[in-house]
């Protein structure tokens, strides 16, 4: 097995885990999720060349910024981003691709994360929809 697979493996895993995590703590299964992937790099060049393809890929990418890592080193981060379900195997899917895109482009794939989703908090994009329309 490479390195690669064994950190896919690992990855899979903790993909597991964290949407366990989430619902066990009553997250909205249903909910759309903003994932946001992790890039690292020492090299600005790298990442940015890195960033631009996962772009092109129909990721949104934040702009990147320093980040000062354990011993004091600084290296520079961004975040690949993604809405979508709650499913390991749409996560699975792009942490590969991301993976196997930082491995190319010589950067660091860092993992992901998201965000807590209430199911009971009101919906912004249904804000308009008590109101009646105008004619």
């Amino acid at each position: 097995m490479s390195e690669l697979d064994a950190f896919l493996e690992e990855q899979r895993e903790e993909t597991r885990a964290i949407i366990a995590e989430l619902l066990e703590d009553g997250s909205d299964p249903d909910a759309q999720y903003t994932i946001e992937h992790h890039f690292s790099s020492e090299n600005y060049d790298k990442l940015e060349k890195a960033a631009v393809e996962a772009f092109k890929l129909g990721y949104e990418v934040t702009d990147a910024e320093e980040l000062e890592v354990e011993g004091g080193q600084v290296v520079l981060c961004c975040d690949i981003i993604s809405e979508c379900g709650l499913t390991a195997e749409h996560i699975d899917a792009q942490v590969e691709q991301l993976a196997r895109l930082a491995e190319k482009m010589d950067v660091d794939y860092d993992g992901w994360g998201t965000y807590f989703e209430d199911p009971d908090a009101e919906d912004e994009d249904d804000d308009d929809a008590d109101e009646a329309p105008l004619h």
